[in-house]
């Protein structure tokens, strides 16, 4: 990859819906060769996909939690089992696995308090294996990954 390159990813993350004429006039090409670019990026994976951005609030996950999630049994089938089944639920916009203590780390995206516990309690607290979760509620979101441009 090379500077223009970088210039592309750049633009297309801060406007993924930018024409390519603009695209192409922004970093210095004409459409043709900036628009094989952008299809050569596509092709090699490093452009993985176009997203909209959402309004949390509008679409029911206005409320943030921060997860601390430690288990109790960490063969292959109890990691898989925790790790397949957190990663289902919508409400899940992030899940790590961690070196040392916690275990996972999981940024959940609900509506309000009430479906947060609700999400806990039925979602959560139901899968085998989980020894401790602790929740933090932000006060107020600084910067996040849904704010990128």
């Amino acid at each position: 990859m090379d500077d223009i390159d970088y210039a592309i990813i750049h633009e297309l993350a801060r406007d993924a819906r930018i024409p390519n004429t603009t695209l192409a006039d922004r970093v210095g090409l004409t459409p043709g060769p900036c628009l094989r670019r952008v299809q050569r990026l596509e092709a090699d994976g490093v452009i993985r996909g176009y997203h909209a951005d959402l309004d949390p609030a509008a679409v029911g996950q206005g409320f943030e939690v921060l997860i601390e999630i430690e288990l109790t049994d960490f063969s292959r089938e109890s990691v898989d089992v925790f790790e397949t089944t957190m990663s289902a639920h919508p409400e899940v916009i992030e899940l790590y696995r961690l070196f040392g203590s916690p275990d996972y780390f999981a940024r959940v995206a609900v509506a309000d308090l009430a479906a947060y516990d609700a999400f806990h309690v039925d979602k959560v607290l139901t899968i085998p294996g989980i020894q401790r979760v602790s929740s933090r509620f932000p006060m107020r979101i600084l910067k996040s990954a849904r704010d990128r441009g």
